[in-house]
């Protein structure tokens, strides 16, 4: 008893006047969040250790947040404060985690799971193996040979199977990844954090790999689980996520070497303002959608410009604007609103699009390097769309329609310099765009396209973040996704003759290829031809590449529901037929519409 006294008094000690901030993600917890939260803080304020408790709903809507609401209004320790945080929407124990270091300030930081399957009691253990063992990290560990793990047999062997590949591919020096308990000496673990990719089951991998990488110092320390027979979160499609996402995270630390070039963010002065422009016809029920998920945003230094063709009613508040403009296209909008902005860095999003509630957060802490001028990051299909639109969705997210542009549509992949990016979730330094006089009036759609040629062409960086993340409605297949994919595409093949720095790409014209094979194969396959001919087998070839086709589309868009298989497959096949007409179209063309013409954009 008297050992672990010591360790009390060693942790009060190492943590000295600062504070040991505890992130707890929380999952469809409601039932045991209040009682868990208790226990931990009981724990601390019994040892007296300076403690500040930050739960994270990750978008449980089970009533979880509510539970945290309760337990903040009666909140009456001395040593331990409250900080909780509640996310819109599930992104993931990643993201969690990421979101509650954000909100904490704690010299030391330790993540606990919320179900505490794993005694907080163990602490001091903690700190006593980083004291000894001068480390920077102390992860729990099953296989420590003074852990007590009552553990059910099916996890044992998935764990085991984990680790040994961990040892294999990674060569971590650890003996286990995946334990709840962590412990950080802040800056090694945001350092770290700043170079996350991983959001769901690979995360704690991916988190230790880098600081490693980076030269921090890695302790294990004792557990005791009383995991009883739960199955917990082991399903077939865990599994196969945890694995796919570990293979990605060996493939950017040891072949990529991705973790070891990721530069560090670096945030701007204290008290830089965010001018958010959304460019708008009128008012609109997700208009509504964007501006309520605006004012749940951790960054809180923001403002919105709205701006309406006329006039519209917007609820009271002090963040937002109205300016309306008449019926001008969105660039003329935009300019107008950058013209009225007061913040240094412009934030622009479309109204049919809203943003994550660290949207600003994560995109502003670029902008302390002098080299970027722009941040972008994915739009995704939001989880409420309709059928249809969903349906428009999984077409853009499909590798054979957007090809390495994939980033765009999909949250993931890595942080990268991109030369062109759409303007529904783009972020751009006023000054910048003062310089350059904004964007293009000349042009729509594609104004986004140039002002990204003359970001790139004055020498700044436009940099794409995964994490900087809005979800954009999509328009339903078939006809009004196909219209808008068709003027993208119309675009794009006359920007590839006149503007060609950051359009003339093979793989815009892949689609007009295949247009030109299926042109090609419908006249073969029309003419009667003498089997053992050089036209019979140049047939027989044709049709060999189609049915290869059909294969990768059928592949690529394999679902369960098999209506949805349908259409995202026809649709894949559409849009590659009509981008493929239309950038031909664009290609050939003298003008485009747009470029001396000045309709109104709502009903282009």
């Amino acid at each position: 008893m008297s050992v672990e006294i010591d360790n009390w008094e060693l942790t009060r000690k190492t943590i000295g006047d600062g504070v040991l901030s505890v992130v707890m993600p929380f999952y469809r917890l409601a039932s045991a969040a209040q009682g868990n939260l208790k226990a931990v803080a009981d724990l601390f304020e019994e040892h007296r250790i300076k403690a500040q408790l930050v739960p994270v709903d990750d978008g449980s809507g089970d009533g979880t947040d509510s539970e945290f609401a309760r337990l903040n209004e009666d909140w009456k320790y001395e040593y331990v404060t409250f900080r909780p945080v509640v996310s819109r929407r599930n992104s993931g124990k990643g993201a969690a985690l990421r979101a509650g270091f954000e909100a904490s300030t704690g010299e030391f930081v330790m993540l606990l799971d919320g179900d505490l399957d794993i005694n907080p009691m163990q602490t001091p253990v903690f700190f006593r193996s980083m004291v000894d063992n001068k480390a920077d990290i102390v992860i729990g560990s099953k296989r420590h040979r003074n852990s007590d793990v009552q553990y059910p047999w099916h996890r044992r062997i998935v764990s085991w199977c984990y680790f040994t590949l961990v040892k294999i591919f990674v060569g971590l020096p650890v003996t286990d990844t995946q334990t709840g308990m962590k412990l950080f000496r802040r800056e090694v673990l945001g350092e770290a954090l700043a170079r996350m990719l991983v959001k769901t089951y690979a995360f704690d991998l991916e988190l230790l790999s880098i600081a490693h990488s980076r030269g921090a110092k890695i302790a294990e320390a004792p557990v005791v689980i009383r995991f009883g027979q739960k199955f917990g979160a082991l399903s077939p499609k865990t599994v196969k996520s945890m694995a796919w996402d570990s293979l990605a995270v060996f493939y950017r630390l040891r072949i990529l070497r991705y973790y070891a070039r990721a530069e560090a963010t670096k945030p701007p002065k204290a008290g830089t303002k965010v001018s958010v422009v959304i460019a708008c016809p009128k008012d609109s029920w997700m208009l509504s959608e964007c501006l309520a998920a605006l004012e749940k945003q951790t960054y809180e230094d923001w403002e919105a410009i709205v701006l309406p063709d006329g006039d519209i009613p917007l609820a009271s508040s002090d963040k937002v604007r109205v300016i309306p403009t008449g019926k001008v296209r969105p660039a003329e909008k935009r300019n107008i609103g950058i013209r009225e902005a007061k913040g240094e860095i412009i934030a622009f999003i479309d109204d049919d699009a809203y943003p994550e509630m660290h949207w600003l957060e994560y995109a502003i802490r670029y902008f302390g390097n002098d080299t970027i001028g722009a941040v972008g990051g994915p739009g995704i299909t939001p989880p409420g769309d309709g059928f249809l639109a969903n349906a428009g969705g999984r077409v853009y997210e499909n590798v054979l329609v957007s090809g390495n542009y994939k980033y765009r549509y999909k949250a993931g992949g890595v942080r990268r310099d991109v030369d062109d990016f759409p303007s529904c979730n783009l972020f751009v330094r006023k000054s910048l765009l003062d310089s350059l006089g904004g964007y293009r009036t000349d042009f729509w759609p594609g104004e986004d396209t140039l002002l990204c040629k003359d970001i790139v062409d004055s020498g700044k960086r436009i940099v794409y973040d995964p994490w900087v993340v809005v979800c954009h409605h999509r328009r339903p297949l078939f006809m009004p996704h196909l219209r808008q994919l068709g003027r993208y595409a119309f675009h794009r093949g006359y920007f590839v003759k006149r503007y060609p720095s950051n359009s003339l790409h093979l793989s815009y014209f892949i689609p007009t290829a295949f247009v030109i094979y299926l042109i090609s194969c419908i006249a073969i396959c029309a003419i009667a031809v003498p089997s053992g001919s050089v036209l019979a087998l140049l047939k027989l070839l044709y049709l060999s590449m189609l049915g290869i086709y059909a294969a990768f589309v059928v592949a690529t868009t394999a679902s369960f529901n098999p209506f949805k298989w349908l259409l995202a497959a026809l649709g894949v096949v559409a849009s590659h037929v009509t981008y493929g007409v239309r950038f031909a179209q664009g290609l050939v063309a003298r003008k485009a519409p747009c470029e001396f013409i000045g309709k109104d954009h709502a009903a282009l």
